[in-house]
């Protein structure tokens, strides 16, 4: 495996088991902050902590030091991370990985330095290369669905066979069963575990549902 998957993070945390931890991470996207520990506890409820937070708005930062502080449980994360400032705030906040859509240098550096596993996004083989290089086996493959899905996954498994994925984008409760049945799939990205409109109405009861069956589902093997 690549030093930056084996080797733990400041809180003892490596990509893979980030990865490994649940069957999904929840994508998670946030526009009040009152709602980020309630939502992190309903999620925790159903059999799901590791809690990928976008920054894709304003109050994400908050939220997750709000999840950090106030849910012990969780391991927050922190999503779109697309900068090395990015990683440094989240680092900050409290995120105990990262999340990217894609892979730099620079966001792979900053992650080592920070001691924050990272999970870099990737969806050519030459960025499968790219991330190789920087230390990492340990990759999101984005957007899943609109970069060849399942069938690219599999054409993967001969020239990476050491490489293992987390499928994001397009992926739902109808096909996260085929892409987590692949050898080389630890786990998926959704955002199907926090509905915007159970999160806007605080329908923890139904997160917390729809989380347990995600935490149900099977992987390969």
């Amino acid at each position: 495996m690549a030093i930056a998957d084996t080797m733990p993070g400041d809180g003892g945390l490596t990509s893979l088991q980030v990865m490994r931890d649940a069957p999904v991470i929840p994508v998670i996207v946030l526009s009040q902050v009152a709602h980020a520990v309630p939502l992190a506890r309903a999620l925790v409820a159903g059999g799901i902590r590791m809690l990928e937070v976008t920054l894709r708005t304003p109050v994400a930062l908050a939220c997750i030091e709000a999840i950090a502080r106030d849910v012990p449980e969780a391991v927050a994360g922190a999503g779109t991370v697309r900068s090395a400032g990015d990683a440094q705030a989240a680092a900050m906040a409290g995120a105990k990985f990262a999340v990217s859509p894609g892979y730099t240098h620079a966001v792979g550096k900053a992650c080592r330095e920070l001691g924050l596993p990272l999970l870099p996004g990737v969806a050519t083989a030459s960025e499968v290369m790219a991330a190789q290089e920087g230390g990492y086996l340990a990759l999101k493959f984005f957007p899943a669905m609109q970069s060849g899905g399942v069938a690219m996954l599999k054409a993967w498994q001969g020239p990476f066979g050491d490489v293992t994925f987390c499928p994001t984008g397009g992926v739902s409760v109808a096909n996260a069963g085929e892409f987590l049945g692949l050898a080389n799939v630890a786990c998926v990205g959704g955002s199907w575990l926090t509905p915007a409109d159970a999160v806007a109405q605080g329908d923890w009861a139904r997160i917390t549902r729809l989380a347990r069956e995600a935490a149900a589902l099977m992987r390969a093997g």
